[in-house]
């Protein structure tokens, strides 16, 4: 297993073939739904002597990139880690920053998402946002909920282990109120009381900077979902590398348990 993990990192590591081209990937089958853990942003930062807010800001500019091209490649889902509620244990200073990043990014690449047919969303508890944040999400969610192109899905103060917590919970209030029997309760009826009940589990999920855990992101959705890390920084992520994961992810063979 160990060696399977240091050749899923490797391979993001690879020098880009001529073969990685959007014409040459788009040949074959794209996945449907790809997830992103966007990581190194403060690392980013440090390496340039620079505030970790810098970093932020540059991995915002770079979701605007990918976000776009995803949508070229005819991506239908890109879920993106945004914000865990672990974050909140971040300096209040950088936590202060974050929360003010949806608002600067969804107003200004709103107008491009509603042109481009893109439609927002947001999971995780809004509930917990500051006013401003919470606001600006909500617009964006408003002014493209009739898109019917890629879904941008941001999770934001996002827990998996909350998620699923919190799907339990509700199951068995329908069951004290006898509109379920624990008979009933199987994959199918859990998943569509999880956050992503009509996004469909990702195919591909890509982590950036060098880590390889996930990080109580998307625990149950993630069981048959392909991996792909790579040692690159978040704010130095581009469309190649993208394609790459992508191309890598159309040279493997999913089984789901099968042979």
């Amino acid at each position: 297993m160990l060696n399977k993990v240091r050749l899923w990192k490797n391979k993001g590591q690879e020098p880009f073939s001529s073969e990685y081209t959007k014409e040459e990937v788009k040949k074959r089958p794209i996945p449907e739904h790809i997830a992103i853990i966007m990581d190194g942003n403060g690392r980013w930062a440090k390496k340039r002597a620079m505030p970790r807010v810098a970093g932020h800001y540059e991995g915002m500019q770079v979701v605007r990139k990918i976000t776009r091209f995803a949508n070229e490649l005819g991506v239908k889902v890109l879920t993106l880690y945004a914000f865990s509620t672990e974050n909140w244990k971040r300096p209040k200073s950088e936590v202060d920053y974050l929360m003010k990043l949806p608002e600067e990014f969804l107003g200004t690449f709103l107008p491009e998402l509603v042109t481009e047919n893109v439609q927002v969303r947001v999971m995780g508890n809004k509930e917990q946002l500051p006013e401003h944040t919470r606001r600006a999400v909500e617009k964006a969610i408003e002014k493209t909920k009739n898109n019917t192109g890629l879904i941008l899905n941001f999770a934001l103060n996002y827990g998996s282990r909350a998620e699923i917590t919190s799907a339990v919970q509700a199951i068995a209030k329908q069951i004290e109120a006898g509109n379920l029997t624990a008979e009933q309760v199987n994959e199918e009826l859990f998943a569509s009381y999880l956050m992503t009940k009509d996004l469909g589990d990702p195919d591909l999920l890509i982590r950036t900077s060098g880590e390889i855990r996930l990080s109580n992101f998307m625990l149950w959705q993630l069981a048959y979902t392909e991996f792909w890390f790579t040692d690159v920084l978040w704010p130095d992520f581009t469309e190649q590398h993208l394609l790459q994961a992508i191309a890598d992810f159309q040279q493997r063979g999913r089984r789901f348990g099968g042979v």
